[in-house]
């Protein structure tokens, strides 16, 4: 999944108004953010197999850390005692802390959802998980949709822009990442996983891009 991971970090937005969407957007997709890194460093692997899925054309042969259950709730627990850590004097710091830390093991199910059966709950485990929604083109697309379609509705029902950085780049963001998914499905598979994991990296670029849309929101 893809869309729906920015959904979730979208609509959470609704459950802890105080924190940046960059944040948000940080913890949903934390384990897509580390997954490039682990594959330059030989720790994960991933095979580029057109016609794998009828959505994506790799096979993620291997991504035991970043794409485990039990480590995303450990990086989801680590996540959440270093916001509280650094916000405990803020109010609500334990709340936000909680939110954050609930994002991260999300991405393991959506991606449950839609995987075949290759998602691990452990680093060290022989079975593997995964309904398999990506058997069907339509299906899958519907559902990143109207996930991510959710979250936007929520994060509009509770911020309004107070500039036109904050209408135009939330925004232009928001369909970005959506042209991104789409060609990702419909357009050529990569050369090559190097390409593919550098090209990955660049979705680091959303998280500051987020933090500064949202900068200039305020809440309704």
């Amino acid at each position: 999944m893809f869309l729906g991971h920015f959904g979730v970090a979208l609509a959470a937005k609704k459950l802890e108004s105080k924190t940046s969407l960059g944040t948000l957007f940080f913890a949903a997709q934390f384990a897509d953010l580390t997954w490039p890194i682990f594959l330059l460093l030989g720790w994960e692997k991933v095979q580029i197999e057109p016609g794998n899925t009828r959505v994506t054309p790799l096979n993620f042969s291997s991504y035991p850390i970043s794409h485990s259950f039990l480590t995303e709730i450990g990086f989801g627990i680590a996540l959440g005692l270093i916001y509280y850590a650094l916000r405990r004097k803020n109010q609500g710091a334990s709340r936000a802390a909680f939110v954050l830390a609930a994002c991260v093991p999300s991405h393991w199910v959506l991606d449950w959802v839609v995987h075949r059966p290759d998602l691990p709950l452990t680093p060290w485990s022989r079975t593997f998980h995964g309904l398999d929604l990506w058997r069907s083109l339509p299906i899958t697309v519907t559902l990143e949709f109207l996930i991510y379609g959710i979250g936007i509705a929520l994060y509009l029902g509770q911020t309004k822009p107070k500039d036109g950085i904050g209408r135009y780049a939330f925004w232009v963001l928001i369909i970005f990442l959506a042209i991104v998914w789409l060609a990702s499905i419909f357009g050529p598979p990569p050369p090559n996983t190097r390409v593919l994991a550098f090209s990955a990296l660049a979705m680091w670029l959303t998280i500051p891009w987020s933090a500064w849309a949202d900068r200039h929101r305020i809440l309704n």
